[in-house]
């Protein structure tokens, strides 16, 4: 019984080795590796001794070599194979543990050149881990440090390789093309860079990061997977580190990413609670010495507070001390009672705030993410049934507020034409929103038709709505929105424009004497 060596990540590999030597089997290393295990006392040939063929070309070539890849490809029992390995005298290999360089973790640590980006991607790994793989039914292929107990006791039980299951082979070999089928995927996205976004065959490099105990709803299976993608750094949610709390859910997970997408899409301080990955409170302000504190108490109080309790609460601001006491002791102006929150989910906390936060409640989940770069372009993929969309991420800030009719704005009403139509972006279409002095004051999302929408935010605002600025993700096809959101008080509509009504849009806003702004950009969320 023989087993190559050949780790990169060196994690366990001295117990493995072990435990292979004290159930009789000869080791065979590469270079660290077969260094790593001798230092610790234990046998092992080099692969060189074994080939009788130096490593070559800077360690380019080491196991790509017939002695090497005769011994793992050829079929046990298959009487051609026998006689040729006879022949060349070829020994048998049982066993391959291998993984492979860094080339994520090289590409992604600064700016490395192409050369040494080339001296990162693996060639004789990748190959003997799949010749490996491909012969399972033979040769057990080995690529995670996390089943080396695993396969120890299954060695031990068999009493050999002979005995092991072929379905813990087959469970090990798909782990093995998965390895070297995300490791080539980093590669192949690293060489194409942003020349070609879309590529014939598209594959996606992900790491399990939980399990989830169920999906959407109890009767799905669920589990959240990290992107490891070598063209953005690792931010948002897909970053996330937990401090406190129950484990995330398949929802937690959408209604946090919708939260903390909404909130650091300004550069201003920003608080957003949100439901089923909606608004119901935000508030934002350009105001100097504007705190989140303030801000998270004017969006609960002119805000919808009933649909916030239960919801997630995303601020683009380090919590400190006094936005943690306001979360924790803040009560709802209807019931008096302390509101309640699944998530909070910000950059950073400072210390005395993280453990005032804990002692709110054992199940709150708290989370740190990195904001990232808000106006970085990013591929964005959705699963439909038996297909995948992928387009860009919706980033535009060079588009113009363009003055339609002839109400003009005040300065007040400017700003919050631009929270507004941010905001509008984060809802899903067709969305309205109506915001005054930096608050949501009112919010209709995924109906059918706009005015639908226009409707639920009028009887949301009420009186409130005097004076706030409409924003809608798209063109207003109809004079009717325009008509719904002045009659409710609004003195601003900003929307995409471009419809064949547009001048019938724009004479309702003159005669009902209100500012409609056009964006020439569509912010529609499905």
């Amino acid at each position: 019984m023989r087993a190559i060596l050949a780790v990169y990540d060196k994690r366990d590999i001295v117990d493995f080795a072990r435990g292979l030597h004290d159930l009789g089997w000869e080791l065979i290393g590469t270079g660290g590796t077969a260094r790593t295990v001798a230092e610790a006392g234990l046998p092992i040939t080099e692969v060189a001794d074994l080939t009788g063929s130096p490593e070559m070309l800077g360690g380019r070539v080491k196991t790509l070599h017939p002695t090497v890849h005769g011994g793992i490809l050829y079929r046990r029992g298959h009487a051609e194979d026998e006689a040729e390995v006879a022949q060349y005298e070829v020994p048998s290999i049982d066993l391959v543990a291998g993984n492979l360089y860094p080339f994520i973790e090289t590409v992604t640590s600064g700016a490395p050149d192409l050369g040494e980006a080339l001296e990162q991607i693996d060639i004789g790994g990748p190959t003997m881990i799949r010749a490996a793989a491909k012969n399972h039914p033979w040769v057990l292929p080995v690529v995670s440090p996390d089943d080396y107990p695993a396969i120890l006791e299954a060695l031990r039980d068999a009493g050999g390789p002979d005995g092991v299951s072929q379905e813990l082979r087959k469970r090990l070999a798909a782990k093995a093309f998965q390895h070297v089928a995300h490791y080539d995927t980093a590669v192949a996205e690293y060489l194409r860079g942003d020349d070609d976004p879309f590529p014939a065959q598209l594959t996606t490099a992900a790491t399990l990061v939980q399990q989830n105990r169920y999906g959407e709803n109890p009767h799905q299976r669920g589990a959240f997977y990290r992107l490891d993608s070598v063209r953005t750094p690792a931010e948002g949610i897909g970053a996330f580190e937990q401090h406190h709390g129950k484990a995330m859910s398949y929802v937690n997970f959408l209604d946090a990413d919708a939260a903390y997408n909404l909130v650091t899409d300004f550069e201003t301080p920003a608080i957003a609670i949100i439901k089923h990955t909606n608004a119901a409170c935000f508030a934002t302000s350009d105001a100097p010495g504007a705190t989140v504190t303030a801000l998270y108490e004017r969006a609960l109080t002119e805000g919808d507070f009933v649909s916030a309790y239960g919801g997630i609460v995303a601020t683009n601001r380090t919590v400190d001390l006094a936005f943690a006491t306001s979360l924790r002791d803040f009560r709802s102006p209807e019931t008096g009672a302390r509101m309640f929150y699944e998530i909070v989910v910000a950059p950073g906390y400072d210390d005395d705030a993280l453990e005032h936060l804990k002692k709110k409640s054992k199940d709150l989940r708290i989370l740190t993410a990195p904001v990232g770069d808000p106006r970085a372009v990013r591929t964005e993929v959705r699963a439909l049934r038996g297909a995948l969309l992928v387009q860009d991420s919706d980033v535009s800030d060079d588009q113009q507020f363009d003055l339609v009719s002839e109400r003009a704005l005040t300065a007040g009403e400017e700003s919050d034409m631009r929270a507004g139509w941010i905001v509008s972006k984060h809802i899903k279409s067709n969305a309205v929103v109506f915001v005054k002095d930096g608050v949501l004051i009112g919010m209709g999302a995924g109906q059918p038709n706009r005015v639908g929408s226009a409707k639920l935010c009028a009887e949301q605002a009420g009186e409130a709505a005097r004076g706030a600025v409409a924003a809608t993700d798209a063109l207003i096809p109809f004079p009717d929105t325009v008509t719904v959101c002045a009659e409710a008080g609004c003195t601003v509509v900003v929307h995409t424009g471009g419809s064949i009504r547009d001048d019938e849009v724009v004479a309702a806003a003159n005669d009902l004497g209100v500012s409609l702004v056009t964006t020439g950009v569509r912010h529609f969320r499905h």
